[in-house]
């Protein structure tokens, strides 16, 4: 491991320049975009105002146009930025601390994470600068764009393609929306003026899925199937696709697939489908197999790092970096990218989530000891079934994804540019559980092996995926599950595909080892109840902190069980070389029925007795 934390700093000591330069001209887009068009009212939709340019100067020009465009791509990641809460003076965390997955920073500020954990939230002290404002602010822009790009001098296919890639971000953020709040507004290709206009009762549910559905299969009529070069990370054809997938499944899912979910005086109509439907499930398998069958995408399967030395998961790591970052392997790394957010070089992610000894500052939360064991051992074994496991030396024939995601007692990270061993243990050391973490735990998703927050240049690109290939298999084998049962299976030509091969297939590329048997750990002849369980432990697992669970946990409906317990961490104690350790209390999580979705903030809801609030707010 030290080799190639090494020689990883080596590659970005070489690559540190390239990426700088890179970082500025993302910025310069997202200069160019806030300058031409910023958004300056309160009002939830409104009304983007010019500085220096009006609108048909803006639209006669080509390169303004393009510049429109790239402004509506920079909120894309906003619903799951793992800094999306933030109190009067400080960024604070996201979604991955607003549940089981990561206990929130202590602050004196009262941020939405905060409240969701405690089970406080409410629609006068949720956020008003959140996914309601964004989206909304963002559909207007791609309605604006609709109605002056025609206008524009540039060539007709490219206007048409970047038409295209406008429609697809109207639904990408109608979705946003959607798994939020249920039905919201929809407002179609108007442009509003005044805020009195732009308010409408809320569509239903099922009217939102299909606006959503339709959309994304018109952009994807013209979008190519793949981008390359400085137009990597823009939208494609499989991109609209898996937005289908995603929105396909959780119309499906049981919250919102006849739950019967609100009082009886509430239109049920405005949360989901009011009866339940089992052919949503096939829906659901059918919109996956779309993506599947492009075979555009697949999974990193590699177990040698970028010098062909030996270490196992390394695929499963460098697919969730930065597309600019590991030019030495080759762009077959990001065969699972499906759809990314683009940014910068800076040390962001360091920052959020690394020990203060390396200049991490904790406020993207700290990993639940709950999460922290139930990634297997190195043979596919659950831990409180193997002999090997052992909470003092938890990476010890473990599953490559612990180490991936989780910052343990023990292990090596950079500071300064010098290999540091991270002390969590009781004591008076910065990183000291007590003192710099609740949980005995950081977190290390998406953080690059030798990079670091106390050096400025060892950051790096800042993108990340936003869909990735796994989520689709995922999709694919709980919605198959669901409607045929474990044993069913597809073959696509010469693919067959079926829930266990979707699990198998992900934990070869996590590095788990196949035994002699071949099932990495995944057993044979499960029911289905079984089979959904190990669906959703994977889902956990491969995808944490990437802004699934907190969702997840809402569309199965067993968040009063997941956020509503007390939530642990491991305290160890070193003497000598000796270490013991025991399980502590960290955070008791609430959760009320009124938080499975999302309250609009009461700032909107005044302004119009049509807006209904969600129920169990009022």
């Amino acid at each position: 491991m030290n080799i190639t934390v090494f020689r990883v700093y080596q590659l970005n000591l070489l690559t540190a320049i390239s990426m700088y330069m890179k970082s500025l001209f993302y910025l310069f887009l997202s200069i160019v975009g806030a300058w031409l068009f910023s958004s300056c009212s309160d009002d939830f939709l409104g009304e983007t105002e010019t500085t220096d340019l009006d609108q048909a100067t803006v639209f006669a020009d080509s390169t303004y146009t393009a510049d429109f465009l790239n402004q509506i791509y920079v909120d894309i990641g906003f619903d799951i930025q793992h800094n999306r809460y933030k109190d009067q003076y400080n960024d604070h965390g996201g979604l991955q601390t607003s549940c089981d997955e990561a206990a929130y920073k202590a602050s004196t500020g009262l941020t939405t994470d905060v409240m969701f954990a405690t089970g406080t939230v409410n629609p006068v002290t949720i956020s008003e600068d959140d996914v309601w404002r964004i989206a909304y602010r963002n559909i207007r822009r791609v309605n604006v764009f609709f109605k002056y790009a025609d206008g524009s001098r540039m060539a007709e296919v490219a206007k048409e393609e970047y038409k295209a890639e406008a429609r697809f971000l109207r639904a990408w953020y109608y979705a946003m929306l959607l798994r939020h709040y249920g039905g919201v507004a929809l407002i179609g290709d108007d442009v509003y003026e005044t805020v009195e206009e732009a308010i409408k009762e809320r569509n239903s549910y099922a009217d939102c899925v299909e606006y959503i559905v339709d959309e994304a299969n018109k952009a994807a009529e013209t979008l190519p199937v793949e981008r390359s070069g400085n137009k990597f990370g823009r939208v494609t054809r499989g991109a609209c696709k898996a937005l289908i997938s995603r929105v396909r499944l959780y119309a499906a899912s049981k919250l919102f697939n006849g739950s019967d979910f609100a009082p009886a005086d509430f239109p049920k109509e405005l949360l989901g489908y009011p009866t339940y439907d089992k052919e949503r499930w096939k829906i659901a398998v059918d919109a996956a197999l779309d993506v599947i069958k492009m075979k555009q995408y697949d999974l990193y399967i590699r177990n040698e790092d970028e010098n062909n030395e030996a270490y196992p998961g390394w695929g499963y790591y460098a697919q969730l970096l930065p597309a600019d970052y590991y030019g030495k392997v080759g762009t077959e790394v990001y065969c699972g990218t499906i759809f990314e957010k683009k940014a910068g070089a800076s040390i962001d992610t360091n920052r959020w989530f690394a020990p203060p000894s390396t200049g991490g500052n904790g406020i993207g939360g700290y990993v639940y000891h709950d999460l922290a064991e139930l990634f297997p051992m190195a043979d596919g074994t659950p831990t409180k079934d193997s002999p090997d496991y052992d909470p003092t030396n938890p990476a010890n024939k473990r599953d490559p994804r612990f180490m991936f995601t989780v910052t343990y007692d023990g292990c090596i990270m950079k500071s300064n540019m010098q290999d540091t061993e991270i002390n969590i243990s009781v004591g008076t050391q910065q990183d000291a559980i007590y003192r710099g973490t609740p949980t005995g735990y950081y977190t290390h998703k998406f953080l690059k092996f030798g990079s670091m927050a106390n050096q400025m240049l060892y950051g790096g690109s800042q993108a990340r995926p936003l869909m990735r290939y796994t989520e689709i298999l995922l999709n694919y084998a709980e919605a198959a599950n669901e409607y045929y049962g474990p044993d069913h299976k597809d073959v696509l030509g010469d693919q067959e595909i079926s829930p266990y091969i979707v699990l198998r297939k992900i934990r070869e590329c996590a590095g788990i080892e196949p035994g002699e048997d071949g099932t990495y750990g995944i057993e044979n002849n499960m029911s289905q109840a079984d089979m959904t369980e190990a669906i959703r432990l994977e889902r956990r697992l491969d995808l944490a902190f990437e802004g699934h669970r907190f969702f997840d946990v809402r569309r199965w409906m067993i968040a009063e069980d997941t956020d509503n317990r007390m939530m642990h961490g491991f305290e160890i104690t070193r003497n000598g070389e000796r270490k013991t350790g025991r399980i502590i209390d960290t955070r008791q999580h609430t959760f009320r029925k009124a938080m499975y979705f999302y309250p609009i903030p009461y700032k909107e809801t005044v302004k119009s007795p049509d807006l209904l609030q969600n129920p169990y707010y009022e």
